[in-house]
């Protein structure tokens, strides 16, 4: 079943949910959301819908110009490996300091709702019906939707504003444009956990990791390892079939 974010109403499959979007929410639908309700119309139809045709042609200017500034700028980037396709599974060795938490739930609750968790940022737990869409925030946002994006199979980064550069920006920004998938998008965030551990901390549905220092091919390894994963709907194969 897939519920809807708008309304809350449910539906048996993911065709069904997005004729949903396109007769019901139209005007309300946030830019990941309208690409898909775009990309069926064009599956269903002879054409490509002129709307989605402007949106793969500002998403390529954005990728290629952020590839563009992290090459100039120098370091923060891995040779490109923001934009290369994910391996199967992420580096063992890379990610030998990921942490696993329990479950905490994946129950739905009003939006505005306290909801208190038992890590900072949260990896799990009771979370609202809408989730944060994918892409690089300047501002917090709430941790009850971004629980949800966790359970879609995103990626959450959180970053320490006061330790970022112009490369390490550029590099994050590459991965949030590159991987805009509903069920396996990354989110880029400011921490506001002032106690924070590290200046940036790499999350996935249970999973943790610290960063002290910027590395673009940490980030990668721990995509390959949980985007796409998430538990509601997962959209990669399991990592060795488990």
């Amino acid at each position: 079943m897939v519920d809807c974010d708008y309304c809350g109403q449910s539906f048996d499959g993911e065709a069904a949910y997005l004729d949903h979007l396109a007769d019901s929410h139209e005007g309300e639908l946030g830019a990941i959301d309208q690409r898909r309700v775009d990309s069926r119309a064009s599956d269903d139809g002879d054409g490509v819908p002129l709307m989605a045709v402007a949106v793969g042609i500002g998403v390529a200017i954005a990728i290629g110009a952020t590839l563009y500034l992290t090459f100039l700028s120098g370091g923060g980037s891995a040779d490109g490996i923001e934009g290369a396709a994910l391996d199967d599974s992420g580096d063992s060795e890379v990610l030998t300091s990921v942490e696993q938490f329990p479950n905490e739930g994946t129950e739905h609750v009003s939006s505005g709702q306290d909801i208190t968790y038992a890590q900072s940022p949260p990896l799990s737990g009771a979370h609202y019906n809408m989730a944060t869409e994918g892409g690089f925030y300047e501002e917090p946002q709430p941790a009850g939707n971004i629980v949800h994006a966790l359970e879609h199979g995103a990626v959450v980064i959180y970053y320490n504003e006061s330790a970022m550069n112009e490369s390490t920006r550029a590099s994050l920004q590459a991965f949030a444009d590159t991987h805009t998938g509903y069920w396996r998008s990354v989110i880029v965030v400011p921490n506001t956990n002032e106690s924070a551990e590290s200046d940036y901390v790499l999350t996935a549905w249970r999973h943790r990791l610290y960063m002290d220092s910027y590395d673009a091919q940490t980030v990668y390894e721990f995509l390959s390892e949980f985007l796409g994963r998430g538990p509601e709907n997962p959209v990669r194969p399991p990592v060795n079939g488990n």
